[in-house]
């Protein structure tokens, strides 16, 4: 958390260069560490939606080689970064 200098009121944003990452009161499951970094697990491949996706079941694969999805609900991964330590909590959110 950090203190805003010119309101001298705790701010839920923290400046990361030229991003701001918003604050939550979520705790990191290897150091204890509250409040941890919002973010995203980017998908950059052909075609992509630019966001990676968890997809209910084992994976299966098709005739080609690729998963199969068809069907399987999916969701948007949420990720959260610790400051402190670097750990990485990933919550499958909203159906997609």
């Amino acid at each position: 958390m950090t203190v805003d200098t010119n309101q001298r009121k705790p701010s839920w944003h923290v400046r990361l260069g030229p991003y701001t990452r918003r604050m939550n009161n979520y705790t990191c499951t290897q150091c204890g560490t509250v409040g941890l970094a919002e973010g995203f697990i980017e998908d950059a491949g052909e075609h992509s939606r630019g966001y990676a996706r968890w997809i209910e079941g084992a994976l299966e694969r098709g005739f080609f080689g690729g998963a199969k999805r068809l069907g399987r609900p999916r969701r948007q991964i949420e990720a959260y970064r610790c400051p402190k330590c670097g750990h990485l909590e990933l919550f499958a959110a909203a159906e997609v």
